[in-house]
């Protein structure tokens, strides 16, 4: 008789979260399931505040989204929906400005004569609904496109990008600066994706549901460092590449975030569930929890942004940043993992990837597809 297969997967994020729960389904096999955390879902982990009964996002406002019908009934399966179509404003030369900066926008910071004449051109040259990025903007030849495209840069993409990364747009990987696109059109929401919405009884319960299965044991408060790694056959690593090789490269760089969650005496703060503060204070957004899931307080709930530099042991590891030095570095790593037997890496800190929930979701089936070559098992 053969022996029972017992799985480690480091990290109780979505990758972690996807992959314990695909293997304890649909291989019967044993998982358990680490995180130094002292809760699960990692940066996706919310709570109910006990003074407002308004659902907070501990790291950040999350909006889930997906065109991926496979991935959105995947996580149907442990949560309901509240159906959510994201709105975020920014503040421009005092005026609140739909983002990403779209053809509505044009008409708030311009004249409405010359608004109208950028609206022509550019639908002329690049079409309408069409997202375009910034870079390309910039290097239009025409001398009014031009105009427009300095105007966001300065004012939507390069402070904020300079704040919350550290470098200018053009100092970046594309993957980052694409992630808010001008918009030819006039679509107010800052996503487009078929499947928007935040899990009704939030996430954390979400991730409750995901891993609630015979085959799996969750630990909480335990590092890695202190698991015996012989006890089991499979490892699956979704924290970080350079800490599992203990920075034998160095250390690959990331940004964190330093959130300030605050309740305020009053019904309503903004004017949307995200307002961005490009050019004004330290702070990058604040985001007004009670929008979310509508849920009813005569007070309200906000988290104040404030993006920071990686320290180990002092903060967390949010965003990792893409240029070609880091990714140069993040491939060192990677070749030491490729000769790992029953290792495997994975997520966005595993894979040094600047991922959505989405590509998260489909980075975590796609090593599950690879590993046990099974195809189609996600229905």
């Amino acid at each position: 008789m053969s022996k029972e297969k017992l799985n480690l997967i480091v990290g109780c994020g979505l990758s972690g979260a996807v992959m314990a729960n695909k293997i304890a389904n649909e291989l019967d096999e044993k998982v358990v399931i680490i995180d130094r955390k002292d809760h699960i879902a990692g940066t996706c982990y919310d709570y109910k505040d006990i003074d407002t009964g308004i659902t907070v996002h501990k790291y950040g406002p999350h909006i889930f989204r997906t065109n991926n019908k496979e991935v959105w009934d995947f996580l149907s399966k442990y949560t309901e929906w509240m159906p959510f179509m994201h709105n975020v404003l920014g503040i421009v030369d005092g005026n609140e400005v739909p983002v990403p900066f779209n053809l509505n926008s044009l008409y708030i910071v311009f004249p409405e004569q010359l608004a109208k004449k950028l609206e022509n051109k550019l639908i002329e040259k690049f079409g309408y609904n069409v997202k375009i990025k910034i870079l390309e903007l910039l290097q239009t030849d025409d001398k009014d496109l031009k105009l427009l495209a300095d105007f966001i840069y300065e004012k939507i993409f390069k402070e904020y990008t300079i704040k919350q990364w550290g470098f200018k747009p053009e100092e970046l990987d594309p993957s980052v600066t694409g992630s808010v696109p001008v918009f030819i059109g006039r679509d107010n929401r800052y996503f487009q994706e078929k499947y928007q919405g935040i899990p009704l009884n939030g996430y954390t319960k979400m991730f409750e549901n995901m891993l609630s299965h015979k085959n799996i044991e969750i630990r909480l408060n335990t590092d890695y460092k202190n698991i015996n790694e012989k006890h089991f056959d499979r490892i699956f690593y979704t924290g970080a590449i350079e800490e599992f090789f203990e920075y034998k490269f160095g250390k690959l760089p990331y940004r964190s975030l330093d959130i300030k969650i605050t309740t305020y005496d009053i019904d309503k703060f903004q004017n949307a569930p995200v307002v961005n503060y490009p050019n004004n204070y330290d702070f990058t957004r604040i985001a007004e929890y009670k929008y979310f899931l509508k849920e009813q307080s005569n007070k309200t709930v906000l988290s104040f942004e404030y993006p920071k530099e990686f320290e180990i042991g002092k903060n967390e590891r949010i965003y990792p940043i893409l240029n070609n030095s880091n990714t140069a570095l993040y491939n060192k790593y990677l070749q030491e993992a490729i000769l790992l037997e029953n290792i495997y890496f994975l997520g966005r800190l595993g894979a040094y990837k600047y991922y959505d929930m989405n590509r998260t979701i489909l980075g975590a089936f796609e090593v599950f597809e690879n590993i046990f070559n099974v195809k189609g098992s996600n229905k």
